[in-house]
């Protein structure tokens, strides 16, 4: 994990998941035509806490090229930076953590092969998916997706799960739950009012004509909810 350092004597940590509001997840073709580099560079500048590297239909070359730009642009900040699915690339880029989901190698492999101080998450839509994440040793859990996704095949009954399914899992387990899957400033409230400690989003930030200013508008609704 790196902290980096912005000063000659100053280190920064990134933060917890805890303290996660706003959490990126970059896709470049939901990025009209735009670099996901220029997305991420705007939204860390507005105050996002995370940025996941995830660039679904890219080979691992370039997905190393971009994992190692993203984790220049965030060392010496407090933005934490996560690649999803693969430990192996999280390992090689220096990231602070990885993101596995329930067809992903498990996250005791994570904790196996990463840095003990690593982040590893984990994505649950149901109470024995989340409290199996949690047995394992995840730090945070990603749940959705909540008002259904189009960025990936997710079946019927892991899709649209809505804010109570949040709030169910919420209560299950004893760690940070973020919210996935059609959020946006509009309808980031209930999913932070059942519990989830933040909101991360694709097309929400991406796909914005301003990605900035939607990642303020998202960072201020999820602080108003909480």
């Amino acid at each position: 994990m790196s902290s980096g350092t912005p000063g000659s004597n100053e280190t920064v940590e990134p933060k917890p998941p805890t303290e996660w509001r706003t959490y990126l997840v970059t896709q470049r073709s939901r990025s009209a035509g735009r670099e996901s580099a220029a997305i991420a560079d705007a939204a860390i500048e507005s105050g996002v806490d995370a940025v996941q590297l995830r660039e679904k239909g890219v080979d691992a070359r370039e997905r190393y090229r971009l994992g190692r730009r993203l984790r220049d642009r965030t060392a010496g900040t407090d933005v934490a930076f996560i690649v999803n699915d693969r430990i192996d690339l999280a390992a090689a880029v220096d990231a602070d953590g990885v993101h596995l989901g329930q067809s992903d190698l498990p996250v005791s492999v994570a904790r196996e092969q990463l840095d003990p101080e690593s982040i590893v998450g984990c994505s649950a839509s149901t109470v024995a998916e989340a409290t199996a994440a949690v047995e394992a040793g995840a730090d945070y859990l990603g749940v959705g997706a909540v008002y259904g996704s189009d960025s990936k095949e997710v079946a019927d009954r892991k899709d649209g799960i809505g804010p109570e399914r949040v709030r169910e899992i919420a209560a299950a387990v004893p760690i940070p739950v973020v919210g996935i899957g059609g959020i946006d400033a509009d309808n980031a409230a209930p999913v932070v009012e059942a519990g989830a400690a933040g909101v991360a989003v694709i097309s929400g930030i991406t796909a914005a004509a301003d990605p900035g200013a939607a990642t303020r508008a998202l960072r201020e609704a999820v602080t108003d909810a909480r």
